[in-house]
């Protein structure tokens, strides 16, 4: 049996108490060190008034805050105090936060770092207690008890308070791109065991006795980030978490950390290649990679400009990484790896590494995975972080296992023979055009988003004649379409674009146009969800009105 997490956490307090575990920012530049001691310090503490609250084992605890020190701090005071952690992410609505704190009957709130905290409040059950943490809202701290107050006056929960592996360490409610937050069940023995693999993962491409260094800015409350950065860093004991102050300060969170691991999602590799273009034009940069020694000086200047440059292992997952911009990475330097994870799994189940690593594929399955293709293409797991099913829904935890115990992930994949996996698309996405095929859309979103022009893309065309793309436009690009001599260019460019990937299609999978979204999709408009998925179903709904005028249209690009 694998040590369960908070024995590994246990083993750091003694052996490494006065190791800086967490760096957390306070603005204007300054910045807190916690070392092993001073986090279990307050950790037990917190703990211990948590359970003088009178709460049954297994309550529910939620946390609504952007990554903080304090965000573990309090995970693991649930965690020692015989309760159940729920993560809401820090950008959802009211109606969102109330529903999760409904479904999941939590019985007290941790309110932390927030930007909407006004917004987000009403969600919230008047009745409900609510401790804040020191970075939360002004508001928040004159209105509740303090994080500080009660851990200065509270004596720490002593001895090694245990967890048994079936006991649930979380419910993690997925980030809803189809519609109502689902709550998965993650038990301590499957965070655990995900927790270690990762780590084994890790130390064989890092060695053994080196110390490593982690910017933490994707959302803690999504699986990948809870397991890849959290949970392994607990379990580990010589990884340094660092975090992000927010989006302004990013690129100074980042060269103070000078993380040598870096993982993110699609969309930010996306973006920091195009704050690259934005500098320098992509042939230009082009042209001086080509060059023996002058290219070797610009690939590394690039990265010291992102703040990449000590990054020994980068990783990328949560969503499809166009194959172009992991060669491009790759071509400065970067060891970019792909990974593909599920909250059903705690986002233990493929990667790729040295040795089996091909653009387009997301790696090959982690040490204890088992993964088949069904025969109508569905790739099913089994891994060693599963988790115990859906919080109380128990029809759609029996529909989603095969009756020999694998997971159906509803991802449509390709099996290599040595066993490379690669995502074709997912089940649920696939739809029919008039012609009567299927058309699966994330591949030929992935060749869309290989053109530094764009930002976003979405593919859809249900029952329509054919298929078409939606896309945003990238950031720099934006404000400059206005000037006509612009939107001209960008209709040239997007026309050969056009050309280009139907090229590559299937007839029944050719796009009829591109069309170029009058507004970006953000999270905070409903079109993101907090990982940065699009959500097709209210993309689509939100342009319904238009879609006859685009396919009367004679024009291949059409500015919505």
């Amino acid at each position: 049996m694998t040590q369960l997490i908070l024995d590994h956490v246990y083993d750091h307090e003694s052996k490494l108490a006065s190791r800086v575990y967490l760096t957390q920012p306070l603005g204007q530049g300054r910045v807190t060190d916690y070392t092993w001691a001073q986090v279990l310090d307050q950790s037990r503490r917190m703990a211990a008034h948590l359970q003088a609250q009178g709460f049954p084992r297994g309550a529910r605890i939620a946390i609504l805050s952007k990554n903080c020190a304090h965000f573990i701090m309090a995970e693991l005071a649930i965690w020692m105090a015989g309760y159940t952690t729920v993560a809401i992410f820090p950008t959802e609505t009211a109606e969102t936060i109330g529903y999760v704190l409904g479904h999941s009957e939590a019985s007290l709130l941790f309110v932390g770092k927030l930007d909407t905290w006004e917004a987000q409040k009403p969600g919230v059950p008047a009745q409900m207690p609510r401790i804040a943490f020191p970075l939360a809202p002004a508001s928040a701290l004159k209105e509740h008890e303090s994080w500080d107050a009660i851990v200065g006056r509270t004596v720490p929960l002593a001895g090694k308070p245990q967890r048994a592996a079936d006991e649930l360490a979380m419910i993690i409610y997925t980030s809803g791109s189809t519609g109502r937050p689902k709550g998965a069940m993650c038990s301590f023995g499957a965070i655990s065991r995900a927790a270690q693999g990762i780590v084994d993962d890790l130390r064989k491409r890092f060695g053994e006795s080196e110390d490593s260094r982690i910017l933490s800015y994707l959302p803690l409350a999504h699986s990948f980030e809870r397991s890849w950065v959290e949970a392994a860093s607990l379990v580990d004991g010589k990884t340094h978490v660092f975090f992000a102050e927010s989006l302004d300060t990013f690129l100074q969170d980042l060269q103070r950390a000078r993380p040598t691991m870096f993982i993110s999602v699609p969309r930010l590799w996306l973006k920091f290649q195009q704050g690259v273009f934005a500098k320098m034009p992509p042939e230009k940069l082009d042209r001086l990679l080509g060059l023996p020694i002058i290219g070797r000086i610009v690939a590394k200047k690039v990265l010291k400009g992102l703040g990449l440059d000590a990054v020994r292992q980068a990783g990328s997952g949560s969503a499809p990484l166009p194959a172009e911009l992991i060669r491009w990475y790759r071509r400065l330097g970067l060891k970019l790896f792909e990974g593909y994870g599920m909250t059903e799994d705690n986002s233990y189940s493929h990667t790729s590494n040295e040795q089996f690593s091909e653009p387009g594929f997301v790696g090959v399955a982690q040490p204890g995975v088992q993964v088949r293709i069904s025969p109508e293409g569905e790739i099913q797991i089994k891994s060693p972080g599963q988790f115990s099913g859906y919080y109380k829904d128990p029809e759609l935890t029996a529909q989603s296992f095969t009756e020999d115990g694998f997971f159906r992930t509803g991802d449509r994949g390709e099996l290599r023979p040595d066993g490379l996996l690669k995502i074709t698309g997912r089940t649920k996405e696939l739809f029919k055009t008039a012609k009567g095929k299927y058309v699966a859309p994330a591949p030929i979103e992935s060749q869309l988003l290989a053109h530094p022009m764009l930002e976003l893309a979405m593919v859809s065309g249900v029952g329509q004649p054919a298929a078409y793309a939606l896309v945003v436009l990238a950031e720099d690009l934006r404000p400059r379409t206005q000037d006509p001599a612009v939107r001209a260019q960008v209709e040239q460019a997007l026309t050969a674009l056009l050309q280009q990937v139907n090229a590559k299609l299937a007839d029944y999978e050719q796009l009829r146009m591109i069309v170029i979204a009058r507004e970006p999709w953000t999270i905070e408009n409903g079109c993101l969800t907090p990982t940065m998925k699009i959500k097709r179903a209210r993309i689509e709904a939100g342009t319904e009105a238009q879609i006859e005028s685009w396919y009367a249209s004679p024009a291949k690009v059409i500015w919505s």
